[in-house]
């Protein structure tokens, strides 16, 4: 009898530790590459308030990677991407990215395409140690989060001085006021760029006025800044604010030129203000009239594809997609920390915004654009080199 009870014991325990280690083997997450794809993660303003720059960031991506694909993909792998929408607003992105990072464990993050939302995401790439690129978060902060935070734009301390030196040198004004969105880190980093490097080549900051995300009502700060009579207005804000203030600074009979950033680079900047924003001039990263073959070849296949010219977005997008892909490519296996090196050793990446070289704090040197309102299109102004 005891050696019944002896034999059902041990071959209970038996049946209990494979049971263990099976839900064990179930539970663990793979420690090393599987399937036949290479998962990335993206988090972008997909609805919301600047739910263009989303959109058309994330068709740059996806238009990428079918390429990348239909070409053999990236070390016998196709690449897909898991994409998150933090709806333009504020607190959104860390679930999302953690979700991207432990939940569907990609090898790289591309976003956001705004700063405050890639500041937010940042800190938790780099601690987790998963290489971030964004595409178009131009604070000179978002790459200072760590060695592992990338970008293919340049940053608003240059744009800040693209716009000054444009003001300066090839409008010949002297007098600027600056009405900037304190709640925006793209805009306060611009704002004092732009002040700084305006002031530097002699010209004078005569007013300068605040605004917060979402409002609707610039009247008293137009009033103000009127009274100071500039001849430049510099409003380094997103299309729809924008949009309406120059609207509302026409109503006001404010006689000056109107000039700002990347963030004016959406078809809402003329919905929203109409024939008031005509004429006016802000930096970007390309010209989809720039006639080099590598540049045309990406506006028409993005034409064909989404039925429409490609902004600055789509372009950074599908720059910065396939930066990624040529690192995954020359770190020669997926590993996040050789991914992460070889991101650091891009030089001379032919980017359709640019030739894109990552300098020693991971963020990318090159020309901006100028371009101006013009029919409701945007027309090729002039180049302005670092």
């Amino acid at each position: 009898m005891k050696k019944v009870i002896l034999i059902s014991c041990i071959l209970l325990g038996a049946f209990i530790v494979g049971c263990a280690k099976q839900t064990g083997q179930q539970n663990a997450r793979p420690q090393s590459p599987a399937g036949e794809t290479i998962k990335l993660g993206e988090y972008m303003p997909l609805t919301g308030d600047i739910a263009d720059f989303g959109q058309t960031d994330k068709n740059g991506i996806a238009l990428a990677l079918r390429e990348i694909n239909e070409a053999g993909g990236v070390l016998g792998k196709k690449l897909e991407v898991v994409v998150e929408d933090d709806g333009s607003k504020p607190n959104q992105v860390p679930a999302l990215v953690k979700k991207l990072i432990s939940s569907d464990q990609v090898w790289a993050i591309l976003g956001e395409v705004t700063s405050s939302a890639s500041l937010e995401g940042a800190p938790l790439c780099q601690a987790n140690k998963v290489p971030m690129i964004t595409p178009a978060a131009t604070n000179p902060n978002v790459t200072k989060k760590g060695d592992y935070i990338f970008r293919v734009c340049y940053t608003d301390t240059f744009q800040g001085e693209v716009c000054a030196k444009f003001a300066s040198q090839n409008l010949k004004l002297a007098r600027a006021a600056i009405l900037k969105d304190i709640r925006a880190a793209y805009s306060i980093g611009l704002a004092d760029s732009f002040k700084t490097h305006f002031q530097q080549l002699g010209g004078k900051i005569i007013a300068e006025e605040s605004y917060s995300t979402n409002d609707t009502d610039f009247g008293a700060q137009l009033i103000t800044i009127k009274s100071a009579n500039p001849q430049v207005l510099f409003i380094p804000g997103y299309y729809n604010d924008v949009g309406l203030i120059i609207r509302k600074a026409k109503e006001l009979g404010l006689k000056c030129e109107f000039l700002g950033g990347d963030g004016w680079d959406g078809p809402q900047l003329v919905e929203v203000g109409g024939k008031a924003v005509e004429g006016g001039y802000f930096s970007n990263h390309y010209s989809v009239d720039d006639p080099n073959p590598e540049v045309q070849k990406f506006v028409s296949a993005y034409e064909k594809e989404y039925g429409k010219k490609p902004g600055a977005m789509a372009a950074l997008g599908y720059d910065a997609a396939r930066v990624v892909a040529d690192a995954i490519k020359r770190a020669g296996k997926l590993d996040k920390a050789a991914i992460r090196d070889a991101l650091a050793q891009t030089k001379d990446f032919p980017g359709i915004t640019g030739s894109i070289t990552l300098d020693a704090n991971r963020d990318c040197i090159k020309p901006a654009v100028i371009l101006q309102v013009k029919d409701g299109k945007w027309k090729y102004v002039t180049t302005i080199k670092p």
